[in-house]
């Protein structure tokens, strides 16, 4: 009997081997640039294109949606939340920059995971970023709703109360924006990567300009009185938001899921990743720091579009209101188009190993995109934001992408002690010192989190554990490969 790649099956190995076993870095390459019947992606994105996918996917949903959440937890030392979180979130950039360097494929951190610690760990990586892509894109496109509201209210109308929320909210059914955003961005992905990029590069300049427009109207109403006291909640209270808004960080990698994509990924991959960071953090501290200057702390307390709600009160013009509301549809339009991107390249990847269905692999050849994958994860996220409630599973995507960033971390160690000659475009400086703060930062935010947060995340991973043995284990390729096959294409080969 012949494997889908024309390998002889051998007796399946024990469960440790299999857990254990690694995938080359060269053959990983080598899989990526070959046509193994799915499909290969369009090389068609450069460091631009790339930067503004990463920009794209983290800028607006933090500060357009979570702003509102997080300033009664922290007060006015909201924006070192902020600075916190974007801190820990660029050690873990760091350690990206350089494995996306050293491994160019699509998969972002669970490729790494499996060339560095095994499948076992490559799945939860996987299974992780499933969670952080699906379940954050489907809670920023029920975020949208809000902005969508505030729109319609310029010209006195409003979403019935039916279509303006899910079931779980009083006379609710369905979320139509919510569904109708993630469908929009679901056809657009499915015309192809380069049409993608270029609608996210505009809708990025679009959410930059309008953030930077806020932070002027609102210091001309900054009062310095408002940060007195700087800590109400005290420390507790500003690590607390930290690990809450964390989660506006999250897409920042989605660059790194664009490896067989980029048109130099060892060259380019890095920069746009270190460049969005700093974007990001830059933009996030700006409007956080000019918005409780303009606004006592107190009064973000149920907002949820603070933002919005200060221009027209800073402001009184409604062709003003409604520019900045549109536009922050936008703006959270493109952070679903660029996340959902995301996850059908890691679902394209995990397929590619055996470990999902191959339908998530099968790229079409005319446009140069996984089209079934596409609707499928469209589909399912869709229906998602549009119906069901996420409650506590929204905020587990911090968890799960914490986690995701650790792994990434030690990765970098990793290859470091056991691949110290290879050739890196990048290396995270400080070494070891930065890659061990970086997994470091993450445990910790991730301790801050409700233990309820965690009770969704164990219960996720239970899900993915009986998925992996369901399925996983039996289709994976690499568990598929003799003995001889698995040292011929993974240890007799040159240092990748």
């Amino acid at each position: 009997m012949s494997t889908p790649s024309g390998l002889t099956r051998s007796p399946r190995p024990t469960l440790t081997a299999q857990l254990r076993r690694r995938k080359s870095i060269s053959h990983m390459v080598e899989s990526a640039h070959a046509d193994n019947g799915g499909g290969q992606l369009k090389r068609t994105l450069g460091v631009f294109q790339l930067t503004m996918i990463s920009v794209g996917a983290t800028l607006g949903t933090g500060i357009l949606v979570i702003l509102g959440q997080a300033v009664p937890i922290a007060g006015p030392a909201v924006f070192i939340s902020f600075l916190l979180a974007g801190v820990t979130a660029l050690l873990s950039a760091v350690s990206y920059a350089e494995m996306a360097g050293m491994v160019p494929v699509s998969g972002s951190s669970y490729s790494y995971s499996y060339a560095t610690l095994g499948e076992g760990i490559a799945w939860v990586c996987g299974w992780c970023l499933v969670l952080e892509y699906a379940v954050s894109v489907a809670a920023v496109a029920v975020g949208a709703a809000e902005y969508v509201n505030e729109t319609l209210s310029v010209f006195g109308l409003e979403l019935p109360a039916a279509l303006a929320a899910g079931p779980s909210e009083p006379g609710g059914m369905v979320n139509l924006s919510a569904l109708i955003v993630v469908g929009l961005a679901t056809i657009l992905l499915i015309r192809g990567a380069r049409e993608s990029a270029l609608v996210n590069t505009v809708v990025v300049i679009i959410k930059t300009g309008i953030l930077v427009f806020f932070s002027i109207v609102a210091f001309t109403a900054f009062n310095a009185g408002n940060f007195e006291p700087l800590l109400p909640m005290g420390a507790a209270g500003v690590t607390g938001a930290a690990s809450i808004v964390f989660f506006s960080y999250i897409g920042f990698d989605a660059a790194s899921t664009a490896g067989e994509e980029a048109r130099n990924p060892k060259r380019d991959l890095p920069r746009a990743i270190l460049w969005s960071m700093v974007i990001v953090t830059t933009a996030y501290v700006l409007v956080a720091v000019t918005a409780v200057g303009a606004r006592q702390w107190q009064w973000f307390e149920g907002s949820q579009a603070a933002l919005v709600q200060i221009i027209h009160e800073l402001t009184g013009q409604q062709w003003i209101v409604l520019l900045f509301a549109a536009s922050s549809v936008l703006a959270i339009a493109s952070v679903v188009l660029t996340v959902l991107y995301g996850q059908t390249r890691i679902l394209l990847s995990m397929s590619r190993d055996g470990l999902v269905p191959g339908i998530f692999s099968r790229v079409n050849a005319r446009t140069g995109t996984p089209i079934a994958g596409t609707v499928i994860t469209g589909s399912v996220v869709a229906l998602t934001a549009a119906f069901i409630p996420l409650g506590q599973l929204a905020e587990a995507t911090s968890i799960g992408t914490l986690f995701a960033f650790a792994l990434v971390s030690v990765s970098v160690i990793y290859l470091r002690r056991k691949q110290p000659l290879a050739t890196r475009t990048f290396k995270v400086p400080f070494y070891p010192l930065t890659p061990i703060l970086g997994a470091a930062a993450c445990l910790f935010l991730m301790s801050q989190l409700a233990p309820v947060t965690w009770l969704v995340f164990g219960l996720w991973m239970c899900v993915g554990i009986v998925i992996y043995f369901g399925y996983g284990r039996r289709h994976s390729r690499l568990g598929q490969l003799s003995k001889q096959q698995y040292i011929d294409a993974h240890l007799n080969r040159p240092a990748d």
